[in-house]
C-alpha cells in the first residue's frame, strides 16, 4: 500500500473519534503514508496524530458543494497517486474528491447517493442500534483487509500528542495573563449541537467558585470557539470570583485549546469536541451529559467520569428540550460536579 488518504468529519469530536482507525491502519499498512483531507477548523487534530504524514488543509464550508475547489483539489491529490481513501463523512459531496482523483480503493459508508463514489462499502448502522463512534470509524479497516478484523483494546482509545510550539505559545499567553500553570481548571461551556447539550451557565459559575474557594491559587480558564464567548461572559458575570476566571473563548486556536487542556488540572465540559481532546490527552475530567447518549460518544480515558442523570426522557437526542424543563442538565448540582472533581486520579 503506497499511500492512503483519509476524507475528514467536520466536527472536532469525531475528528477524535477517528484516531483508533489511524492507528490501525498504520499497524496493518506500516509503510504507506498516511494523509489526511480535513476543514481548517478541525485540521488541528490530525496535526497532534502521530500517524498522519501530511495533513492537505482546505476551506470547505457547511451546506456547500463549492464544485470548483473540489475539482481543483481532485487535480493536486491525482498526482500522489493514493491506492485506497477512507470517506469519513456520509455526504455526497465528501465523496466526490477521491472519486475526481482516480482513487482505486474508495471506502466509506452508504448513504446520499454514493453509489459508485464509493466503491467498497458497509451498511450505515440505524440510529436506534449505533455503535460507539470509535467502533463505527474503525470498521472501515475491515475492507481492505482480506482477513479477519480483529482490533486490541489498546487501539480503541483515541491518543493525540501536544506541539512544542502550541505549548510554548499557551505558556506565553499564562505568562503575560499572570496565571500560574500548576493550577488551571479548563472549563468547556459551550456545544455546537444546541442548549441540549449545555450545562448552565450558572451551574458553571457555582462551581467555578467552589473550586477558588477551595485552593485561592486555583484559576479557571473558559475554553471554546467564539461562539461560546457570551456564555463565558455570563458565568464571569455571576460568579463573585472574577478575577480567577478568565475567559478564552474564541481566543486561542484549536492547536493552542489542545495543549492548554493538556497542562491543565482537570476539565469540565459538556459532551463536545472539547471533551474527546481531554480524553485522548489523558487529562482528568467530569463530563456532563444531557440529550445525548454517553453510550455512544463516551469520552474514551480511565481518567474520566461521566455525570448522567438517565431520566427516561434521555437521551432524545433533540437541539430543545421537547417537554420545556431540560432537567436532564438543570438537575445535574455543582455540588455533584465538584465531588466527583475530587475523586479523579492526578
Amino acid at each position: 500500500m503506497h499511500g492512503i488518504l483519509i476524507i475528514a468529519p467536520n466536527w472536532i469530536g469525531d475528528a477524535v473519534m477517528t484516531q483508533p482507525l489511524l492507528a490501525t491502519l498504520k499497524e496493518q499498512y506500516p509503510e504507506a503514508n498516511i494523509d489526511v483531507l480535513a476543514s481548517t477548523w478541525v485540521a488541528p487534530i490530525y496535526r497532534a496524530c502521530s500517524e498522519v504524514h501530511e495533513v492537505i488543509e482546505a476551506k470547505f464550508e457547511h451546506k456547500q458543494l463549492q464544485w470548483g475547489l473540489r475539482k481543483q483539489l481532485a487535480k493536486k491529490l491525482a498526482t500522489k497517486k493514493y491506492q485506497a481513501c477512507f470517506v469519513l463523512p456520509n455526504s455526497l459531496k465528501s465523496a466526490l474528491i477521491p472519486w475526481l482523483a482516480n482513487i482505486p480503493f474508495r471506502v466509506g459508508y452508504r448513504g446520499e447517493l454514493r453509489f459508485g463514489l464509493i466503491n467498497l462499502a458497509l451498511d450505515n448502522p440505524s440510529k436506534v442500534n449505533r455503535p460507539p463512534m470509535v467502533e463505527h470509524y474503525l470498521a472501515l479497516s475491515q475492507l481492505l483487509n482480506e482477513e479477519l478484523f480483529a482490533s486490541t483494546a489498546s487501539n480503541l482509545v483515541p491518543k493525540l500528542n501536544v506541539s512544542i510550539a502550541a505549548h510554548q505559545s499557551v505558556q506565553a499567553k499564562l505568562l503575560s495573563a499572570n496565571i500560574d500553570a500548576a493550577n488551571i481548571y479548563v472549563m468547556c461551556p459551550g456545544a455546537e449541537y444546541g442548549r441540549t447539550k449545555r450545562w448552565p451557565t450558572r451551574h458553571f459559575a457555582q462551581l467555578a467558585q467552589k473550586l477558588i474557594a477551595s485552593n485561592p491559587n486555583n484559576q479557571i480558564i473558559l475554553l471554546g470557539g467564539k461562539g461560546d464567548h457570551a456564555l463565558a461572559q455570563e458565568i464571569q458575570s455571576q460568579s463573585k470570583q472574577n478575577g480567577h476566571i478568565h475567559n478564552w473563548c474564541g481566543d486561542t486556536s484549536l492547536d493552542e485549546a489542545i495543549a492548554l487542556i493538556g497542562m491543565s488540572k482537570a476539565v469540565i465540559s459538556n459532551d463536545s469536541g472539547l471533551m474527546h481532546i481531554a480524553a485522548a490527552l489523558k487529562t482528568p475530567q467530569v463530563a456532563i451529559f444531557g440529550s445525548s447518549d454517553p453510550a455512544h460518544t463516551p469520552p474514551l480515558s480511565d481518567k474520566a467520569k461521566v455525570i448522567w442523570l438517565n431520566l427516561p426522557c434521555s437521551p432524545c437526542h433533540k437541539r430543545e428540550c421537547p417537554l420545556g424543563h431540560l432537567k436532564c442538565l438543570n438537575d445535574i448540582l455543582p455540588e455533584q460536579v465538584f465531588a466527583t472533581l475530587n475523586t479523579l486520579q492526578p
